[in-house]
């Protein structure tokens, strides 16, 4: 056994009292300072470790994409050591490609990495063709608005509202802690030269000489410079237009005829015709201003900052604009985080109550006052590490709570049973660290370490969860110090001189412990096999217990995704989002709402699944009063997009904690050809259908779209001068419009277009009757030249990993985890596998593959965790055999995890499994107190028998203490959405196993050594 050197600390503290008085008192207000300092957040910050590349090849079509662009991007980031998959999106012209890191790179490293892919993309850029038009690059994919303003216009027009909220930004940005501050919905200006292609034909123009005519007028062009002597005069030439007007005034030359250009073509000044993406706030076009937070900012310093700022706009905008504030971090970190703190202060106070009640009203004191001295110590190394008060860090500190106060406990323990043998104060007080200190800090590094999967795992959750190994492991460790120099000090100071003897006294719980005990001990095998088969019958158990990643957050929006056809129009899936606001405005369980056509929401919150923009999703972020009106409104819009909207995937959710994965239930189709991968995605789909716990059940993308391709005659166009570039760029200035020039309007540059009027850019039958001009100015008609095919081709392809990928999706309607339905599915998809060809694979996804993602890096650190928890046990021990008895405990209290879990049907969560591996550690603490107590009796000259029994009645007190403390104190978060499966698993495990202990390790210590009772042949 390892003892303590010579050196004793409590006796330390008791010669140098003022000095430790200074540290306790210097301790507090340290505490009280950095708890003031510390940042408030909801959630912990976590790397979102993805990038975006956009890529643009104008005027391919999807398969010129496919093979030019987003497979030249995919093979080459092959070659990224860090990277786990890409996932790609690929439209025509335009390739979006997202690459997700390895969940082992850590957070700090991802901008290396990042710069790593700039510089391949980089190298490869000279393999594209030349019309390839570059990449965009986003890796502040993460970026997290807390703040979002809606303003809205009555009487003014969006680019007067454009303006007005684009000076309040130019306010935002001054302030002190404002990161990011950005624009959400405003619409461009644009100024559209519609013509008529037959009218130009009649008339003998040729539609390019035209916009060649208005781009030159219009240019920037260096002009010259005067060396007049000692002096430079530069020289202007004007021309460049002011407004549509001006441009409507231009009278062109054409060979020998001059025409006005408003005799040819319409001239109109307004916004981009379709738009790419809308915002609106309750139902009405909007403009955002979306605010963003410097890193290690306090948020709600922050948004003091910005209340105080945007009220004095309020109350300069004009009559007319309105604002509204529809995201509001700060005031949700303050409800979160008082919230917690109410939890924290409940938890402290049930402490104090097991405290006071357990050892009376002077040594409860004592205990009690370690507490706050405890968590003042711990918020000075949180603000020194920057951890911030959160979801995670104050959870931490309520497990942490009844955790902290067992060294406490057992010092104190220990001074009152030396003062009741009669010694002095001060003899009693020093008593501690010569007895138990040590164990108690074995026990104490032992608890810790069973949170090191938690602290070394490097996955997104435990990313997300690290602060919860660094507050208990600075608590415990803290409590360590505390029970050892200050506890003593504080004994001293107010425990009384002298204590009666209570030994003799035992009472009626006691008396039946003391019975208990003497039977385990006896029958000792008999009580190791009732522990094994409980044990046994609690793994088989586990199938009972749902398994859950994170449970969905506990705020009060609902988010509701609109995904459409994947050819269908904004305009489209505007009317289909209309048809849905129109059930929120008078619906009394709504507070406001914000609509988002083209795109989804902002990330106001970390954990969101955002999507890739397209004319074809939408998303509806919902704010009601409380959560029964979030169900309420969640039950009614579900009723009405399997009612009314079934043309549309409506998926309702809850905002979730933690990584973002969107619908729970996810199965991936991969194979090299697209059609047999689409074709065996619906018929998986068909299959998970038939599950009736599961609904709304979809594929990522589905239907082809229509597509009309013009065969052209080649040498007849060659005779006529034409070629396929200029029937081209002609058929773009008809349907889609052509920038020809821009209007310079201050700091804004204002495309013109060209395209055809809106009777002919919006029929087909413009394609039959579209009058093509020669060089000469002869109109040749279009269909002369080209022979219309009609058929279809894919208006999207989703790859992973180079193959062509379609996610087959699905909802759950019951409160069943996704993982149980998953399980349920498991035989029905695998004989459907099994009819699949071999290069075609199913692949589960969603909520079962993102939790497995996060267990593999804490199941590939627990052998660590045990590595160090059997060094620490065998240096205290020193013995094999002493060192397999406390680890026998460790495995115990799964009896009560899934009893609990089970009995309150409770799922096993990722933070549940996180507690149940801490367990192990509370457990083998308990084991280490009593096994080195029964060693230090025998060292005294007991029996071994004789040993057992004392020192599982001397310990049961102090241990039984600890479990009641460390399981109470979990009752207030037992109640919250996040951490109640952890709470629950934790109660039942500290007391079952608690309690089994107590019998099961002296039983066992009998067994292991043959401690038979007195009176037997060869007792000891």
């Amino acid at each position: 056994m390892i003892h303590g050197p010579r050196f004793n600390l409590s006796d330390w503290a008791l010669k140098h009292r003022s000095f430790v008085w200074f540290l306790l008192i210097v301790s507090m207000l340290a505490g009280a300072i950095s708890y003031a300092n510390l940042g408030r957040e909801e959630d912990p910050n976590f790397t979102i470790k993805v990038m975006v590349i956009s890529a643009a090849l104008p005027g391919a079509s999807i398969d010129e994409t496919l093979n030019q662009v987003t497979t030249r991007i995919e093979n080459k980031l092959e070659e990224l050591d860090e990277l786990d998959f890409t996932r790609s999106v690929t439209m025509p012209g335009q390739a979006v490609v997202y690459i997700e890191l390895d969940p082992t790179v850590r957070g700090r490293r991802v901008p290396e990495v990042w710069k790593r892919v700039r510089e391949m993309m980089s190298d490869i850029r000279p393999d594209f063709p030349q019309e390839f038009a570059g990449f965009q690059f986003n890796d502040n994919f993460g970026d997290v608005f807390g703040n979002i303003y809606a303003f809205t216009a009555d009487g003014f027009t969006p680019r007067e509202l454009r303006d007005r909220v684009d000076d309040i930004r130019d306010l935002v940005q001054a302030l002190p802690l404002a990161g990011k501050v950005e624009l959400l919905g405003e619409q461009d200006e644009e100024i559209y030269l519609e013509f008529s292609p037959s009218r130009l034909a009649a008339l003998g123009l040729n539609q390019e000489d035209v916009m060649a005519t208005l781009a030159n007028q219009n240019a920037i062009a260096p002009s010259g410079v005067i060396e007049a002597g000692p002096e430079r005069v530069l020289v202007r030439v004007d021309g460049e237009f002011g407004d549509a007007a001006a441009i409507a005034a231009v009278n062109l030359r054409i060979a020998d005829r001059f025409f006005n250009l408003a005799d040819v073509a319409t001239v109109r000044r307004g916004y981009e015709d379709p738009p790419q993406t809308l915002f609106r706030f309750e139902g009405k076009p909007a403009i955002g201003l979306q605010i963003g937070m410097k890193s290690g900012g306090n948020i709600l310093e922050f948004g003091e900052q910005v209340d105080a700022l945007m009220n004095d706009v309020a109350a300069d905008l004009p009559i007319g604009i309105e604002m509204a504030k529809f995201a509001d971090q700060p005031h949700v970190v303050d409800e979160a985080v008082g919230h917690f703190v109410k939890a924290l202060i409940e938890a402290v106070a049930i402490v104090l109550l097991v405290s006071f009640v357990s050892l009376g009203l002077r040594a409860g004191m004592v205990v009690t006052m370690t507490i706050p001295l405890v968590l003042a110590i711990t918020f000075v190394f949180m603000d020194y590490w920057g951890i911030t008060l959160q979801r995670i860090s104050l959870g931490a500190l309520i497990i942490a709570l009844g955790l902290l106060v067992d060294d406490a406990m057992i010092a104190i323990e220990t001074m009152i049973s030396r003062l009741e043998l009669g010694e002095t104060l001060t003899d009693a007080a020093s008593y501690a660290w010569t007895s138990i200190a040590f164990p108690m800090l074995t026990g104490t590094l032992v608890t810790v370490a069973g949170f090191i999967p938690i602290g070394l795992n490097s996955s997104a959750a435990g990313e997300f969860t690290f602060s919860l190994f660094v507050v208990i492991a600075i608590s415990l460790v803290v409590s360590w110090v505390v029970a050892v120099l200050f506890a003593p000090l504080l004994g001293v100071a107010f425990l009384p001189r002298t204590l009666k003897h209570h030994g003799e006294k035992v009472g009626w719980l006691r008396g039946r412990f003391h019975g208990m005990l003497r039977l385990s001990m006896r029958f000792k095998w008999l009580t190791i096999a009732v522990t094994v088969i409980a044990f046994a019958i609690s793994i088989w158990g586990m199938r009972f217990v749902e398994q859950q990643f994170f449970p969905t957050s506990d705020r009060p929006e609902v988010l509701v995704d609109i995904t459409m056809r994947q050819n269908a129009s904004i305009a489209g899936t505007r009317e289909t989002m209309d048809k849905l606001e129109s059930h929120l405005k008078d619906d009394e369980d709504v507070l406001f709402w914000t609509s988002y056509v083209g795109r989804g929401a902002p990330r106001f919150v970390l954990a969101m699944d955002v999507q890739t923009p397209g004319p074809h999703i939408g998303q509806i972020l919902i704010q009601t009063p409380d959560l029964a009106a979030r169900d309420r409104v969640k039950a009614k819009l579900d009723q009405i997009a399997e009612t009314e909207l079934y043309a549309a995937d409506i998926y309702v959710k809850n905002l979730e904690i933690g990584p973002p994965v969107g619908k729970p239930v996810q199965y991936r189709v991969s194979g090299p050809d697209i059609d047999a991968t689409r074709d065996a995605a619906r018929k998986l789909a068909a299959v998970i259908a038939t599950e009736p716990r599961l609904t709304g059940v979809a594929l990522d993308w589905n239907e082809p779209a229509r597509v009309v391709r013009l065969q052209v005659s080649q040498d007849q166009a060659r005779r006529l001068g034409i070629s396929s570039a200029d029937i081209a760029s002609s058929l773009a200035a008809m349907f889609s419009g052509r920038t020809i020039t821009q209007l310079r309007d201050g700091e804004f540059l204002i495309d013109v277009v060209s395209r055809g009027s809106a009777d002919e850019r919006t029929t087909i039958d413009t394609l039959r009757n579209l009058q093509l001009a020669t060089p000469t100015s002869t109109p040749i008609p279009l269909a002369s030249l080209a022979t219309a095919v009609y058929g279809t081709e894919q208006p999207l392809i989703m790859q992973r990993d180079g193959l062509p990928t379609v996610t087959v999706k699905a909802a759950i309607t019951t409160k069943d985890q996704p993982a149980t339905l998953v399980n349920a599915l498991s035989s029905r998809v695998a004989e459907f596998e099994e009819t699949l060809p071999s290069n075609i694979r199913v692949e589960v996804g969603g909520t079962v593959e993102t939790s497995a993602d996060s267990q593999e890096p804490i199941a590939a650190v627990v052998p660590l965790m045990l590595l160090i928890m059997a060094f620490l046990v065998m240096a205290q021990m020193q013995s094999f055999r002493l060192s397999a008895i406390v680890f026998a405990a460790a495995p115990i209290g799964l009896i009560g995890v899934v009893a609990v879990l089970a009995g309150f049907g409770v799922p096993m969560g990722f933070v549940a499994i996180l507690g149940i591996l801490a367990l192990v550690g509370i457990l083998i603490r308990n084991s280490i107190i009593l096994v080195h107590e029964v060693q230090v009796l025998i060292d005294k000259g007991r029996t071994r028998w004789d040993a057992v029994y004392e020192a599982s009645d001397s310990r049961a007190r102090p241990i039984l203490l600890t479990a009641a403390a460390a399981s109470l104190a979990l009752i207030p978060i037992s109640r919250q959405v996040f951490w109640g499966p952890m709470a629950f698993a934790m109660m039942g495990g500290i007391i079952a196993g608690t309690l089994i202990t107590l019998l099961f390790v002296p039983a066992l210590y009998c067994a292991v050594f043959g401690v038979k009772p007195p009176g037997d042949d060869g007792a000891n």
